[in-house]
């Protein structure tokens, strides 16, 4: 079957999408005008009434389903994202223009940068697309700041490529429609009543119907759209472009969790246009390959059954079939982000829309104190807990304990004041005195389950809560002797970065102090050095 017989019947299909709310209320008003004309009796006419009340309910809901779907694809605010027209940013403006012609189509009416690896071009339609309304272009800051210009123009003209009329309109009015048929379904979903849920369900079954008739037709599309960006950008750019996205968007996701958040815990942010502009450097210091080690290993969104998009693999696969032109990868061209004017201020009003109103008036500090900051809260956090533990031993092993006069309280969850928790010292002080598996290791907190191992199992469950406590304990004497340095690891993970005999020496030492049988030695003796070199 040929593309436009496919993209009739998708059609067609779509038509009766809506047809069957009007064939439903159509049906519910001539059972209405029976009961009412023919059928009415007093006998019945409390159960006839109630037929009456239930189709008027059903009316309601179908007729909120249709128009639901005849407005699928009306613009709501980008409350996620900062406006930039024409005059603002020029050279932006000037490769979507050309991308946009290159496809035959018209240029957006808006453009909004965001925080995302995508772009995407919607379009305000009206009846699915058959009069069309106004154009909306957003476009991700991560991708520009992660592809160079040949390669943003295969992302541009492969997202005019889908509203292209190459294949006829029936294409793209198949692929608008399946966004409002997903989108009067989710309608149906949320609705709690079992009303809702009835009616809902005749329309998830026909979405079905449609979804997996018209899904050949929205690949086709997709295929379209890369063989557009190809004639626009060239065959080995739109390649590259394609095995890059996964890759920025690895790249993305681990900065956010890593850097953009990293001042949560102490209440502080990154400099003005950093919580998001940061990216920039982790991109600097991660060039090729070790930019691709964050994607290794993790696995691509599972695809939903009636995903539109192709494996990529597939569509790389069609795109290196196409004919060969004189033109490079791409890999070598300007960066994406030369083409913003004032790249700091639009970070940073990004910034000021995204950042919820308490968060952007926190302070703000350098990356290289951030790190710290955050590296002296996660050493506390970690050494806490054996240091709790710690105390509550020495005070139940103490043999003129009272009972009575426990360790001094602090705070709701009746935890030992900081000022009353042992110190380093201490801690291995207790460990040499043979008390770490006789007395720490089990006021350690531990989850139920492991609450009843014994002997080595619950050794080996605890060890690693030990070690790290320990750890979090020696990085706080460091950073007060002044030992440790903040690393913001762009091309690693940021930490502390500590003396070299230090980095080579202290997870043996921590090794050995939480042994079955501890011993502290090389742990003192690394201590014994920092100090010498304090003094």
């Amino acid at each position: 079957m040929t593309f436009r017989l496919r993209a009739l019947r998708a059609v067609l299909l779509l038509a009766g999408f809506f047809l069957m709310g009007v064939v439903l209320l159509a049906a519910m008003a001539g059972l209405d005008w029976l009961l009412v004309t023919r059928l009415l009796t007093a006998r019945a006419a409390r159960f006839e009434g109630m037929i009456i009340v239930v189709t008027v309910l059903l009316a309601v809901v179908i007729l909120r389903g249709m128009f639901t779907f005849l407005r699928a694809g009306r613009f709501g605010p980008v409350d996620h994202g900062v406006a930039v027209g024409p005059d603002d940013q020029p050279e932006l403006w000037a490769q979507v223009r050309a991308a946009a012609e290159v496809a035959g189509e018209r240029p957006p009416d808006e453009l909004y940068l965001v925080d995302e690896v995508n772009a995407g071009v919607g379009e305000q339609s009206r009846l699915l697309g058959l009069l069309p309304g106004r154009r909306r272009m957003l476009l991700g800051l991560p991708l520009l700041a992660g592809l160079t210009v040949p390669r943003l123009r295969a992302v541009l003209a492969h997202e005019f490529g889908h509203y292209s009329h190459r294949d006829g309109r029936l294409g793209a009015l198949a692929m608008r429609g399946r966004k409002a048929v997903l989108h009067t379904v989710e309608m149906f979903q949320e609705g709690s009543t079992s009303l809702h849920r009835a009616i809902g369900g005749l329309y998830v079954g026909y979405a079905h119907v449609f979804l997996r008739t018209s899904q050949s037709v929205a690949r086709d599309q997709e295929f379209a759209a890369d063989r557009m960006a190809a004639e626009h950008a060239g065959r080995d750019a739109t390649a590259a472009t394609l095995r890059a996205m996964p890759v920025l968007a690895a790249a993305h996701a681990h900065y956010m969790k890593t850097y953009a958040g990293m001042g949560a815990p102490t209440g502080a942010l990154p400099p003005v246009g950093e919580v998001y502009g940061g990216f920039r450097r982790l991109l600097a210091a991660r060039p090729g390959d070790r930019l691709a080690v964050l994607a290794a290993g993790t696995r691509p969104p599972r695809p939903h059954r009636y995903d539109s998009h192709p494996p990529d693999s597939e569509r790389i696969a069609r795109i290196e079939k196409l004919t060969a032109d004189d033109r490079a990868d791409g890999g070598d061209g300007p960066a994406a982000l030369t083409l913003l004017r004032d790249v700091d201020g639009v970070f940073a009003a990004l910034e000021r829309r995204l950042l919820p109103g308490g968060a952007a008036q926190l302070p703000r500090m350098s990356w290289d104190d951030l790190v710290m900051a955050r590296a002296v809260a996660d050493a506390e956090d970690w050494s806490r807990p054996l240091r709790v533990a710690v105390a509550r031993a020495l005070r139940a092993s103490a043999p003129t304990a009272d009972p009575a006069a426990p360790v001094r309280r602090g705070g709701p969850a009746g935890q030992p004041e900081e000022a009353a928790l042992p110190g380093l010292d201490e801690v291995l002080d207790t460990f040499d005195r043979g008390l770490l598996w006789m007395e720490v290791a089990d006021r350690m907190p531990k989850p139920p389950q492991a609450a009843r191992l014994t002997g080595p199992s619950a050794r080996n469950f605890i060890r690693p809560r030990i070690f790290d406590g320990l750890a979090g304990m020696v990085h706080l004497r460091l950073v007060r002797n002044g030992h440790a340095v903040p690393d913001t690891g762009w091309s690693g993970q940021p930490g502390l970065a500590l003396p070299e005999h230090w980095e080579k020496g202290l997870d043996d030492a921590l090794d050995a102090a939480v042994a079955d049988t501890p011993d502290t030695a090389r742990l003192r003796s690394l201590l014994a050095g920092s100090e010498a070199v304090s003094a």
